[in-house]
C-alpha cells in the first residue's frame, strides 16, 4: 500500500513538506459522520447477514431446549444465544469489513480525510454493533419464553449490547486490521465467533477447567454472565456490575488496540 502523509488530511509537496488541506475535525462529530454513513452503507448489505446470525441463535436455543435442564443452564444457554449475535456482526463480520477494507486499499481514503484515526474505527464499530439490536432482543425474548424464564431482566440488554459489543468489535477490527490478508481476517473472524458459540453457549459448569479458564479470557463471557444472572429469583447484582464493568474495561482497551492497528495499517 502507498505511503500517506503522516498528517491526514495533508498533501506532501516536491519539497517534502506535509500542507494541511483542511483542520483536523473533531473526534465526536467526526464519529457521528463515520456512523452515519456505515450505518447507511452497511443497511442493505449486513441484514441479511443479521438473520442470518438471529436463526442461528434460534436454532440453537431450540436444540438445547431437549438437552440441558432447567435452571443455570437454561439462563446460561438463553443468555449466550442472545450474546453470540453480537459476537456474529460485531467480531466476525467486523473483521471481514476492515480485512477487505485493507486489502482494497480503502484506508488510503479514510487516511486522506481530516478525521481522527478513533472516530474510523468507532464509527464503523458502532455502526456494525447497532445491527445487532433487534436480534439480540428477538433472541432474548425467544430464549425466555422456550425455557420458561423471567422477561423482568431483560432490560439489562440496554448495557450488554453496548458494552459487549465494544469489547469484541474492537477486537474484530484489530483482527481485520492486522491480517496480511482478507483470507486470514475472515478465518480471525470465524475462530473467534467460534469460541464465543462453545465458550458462551454451553454451560460453565460441565466445561473442562482448561476450557473454564479460556472462558474467561473471552470478553463477551462477561456479558453473557452478567445477562444470565439477571433470570435468578434474586439477582446479585453487584457481581452484575462487576462483570459490566469487565466488559466495559475491555472495549476500552480492545478499541485503542484497534485505533493503533488502523493507524500502522494506514501507514502501510
Amino acid at each position: 500500500m502507498a505511503e500517506v502523509p503522516e498528517a491526514i488530511g495533508a498533501e506532501v509537496h516536491d519539497g517534502g513538506e506535509a500542507v494541511p488541506l483542511a483542520p483536523r475535525a473533531r473526534l465526536w462529530p467526526a464519529l457521528g459522520a463515520v456512523y452515519r454513513a456505515q450505518l447507511s452503507r452497511a443497511r442493505v448489505a449486513r441484514i441479511p447477514l443479521l438473520f442470518v446470525a438471529t436463526f442461528q441463535s434460534l436454532g440453537i436455543m431450540v436444540l438445547m431446549r431437549g438437552v440441558v435442564d432447567d435452571g443455570a443452564e437454561a439462563r446460561a444457554v438463553v443468555a449466550g444465544s442472545s450474546v453470540l449475535v453480537v459476537a456474529f456482526v460485531a467480531l466476525n463480520l467486523l473483521a471481514q469489513y476492515f480485512g477487505q477494507l485493507r486489502a482494497g486499499g480503502g484506508l488510503d481514503h479514510y487516511a486522506t480525510l481530516p478525521v481522527p484515526a478513533a472516530s474510523v474505527v468507532l464509527g464503523a464499530a458502532a455502526a456494525y454493533a447497532s445491527f445487532t439490536v433487534p436480534g439480540v432482543v428477538v433472541t432474548a425474548v425467544a430464549g425466555s419464553v422456550l425455557f420458561q424464564l423471567p422477561l423482568g431482566g431483560l432490560w439489562v440488554l440496554a448495557a450488554v449490547v453496548p458494552l459487549a459489543g465494544a469489547a469484541l468489535a474492537g477486537l474484530g477490527a484489530a483482527l481485520g486490521l492486522l491480517a496480511p490478508r482478507p483470507e486470514l481476517a475472515t478465518l480471525g473472524g470465524q475462530l473467534g465467533m467460534s469460541a464465543a458459540l462453545l465458550l458462551g453457549v454451553l454451560p460453565a459448569g460441565g466445561l473442562p477447567l482448561v476450557v473454564q479458564w479460556a472462558r474467561d479470557l473471552l470478553p463477551s463471557t462477561y456479558g453473557v454472565e452478567a445477562f444470565a444472572r439477571t433470570f435468578e429469583p434474586h439477582p446479585d447484582w453487584a457481581r452484575v456490575v462487576t462483570d459490566l464493568g469487565v466488559c466495559a474495561a475491555v472495549g476500552v482497551l480492545s478499541l485503542a488496540v484497534a485505533t493503533r492497528a488502523y493507524r500502522w495499517a494506514a501507514t502501510r
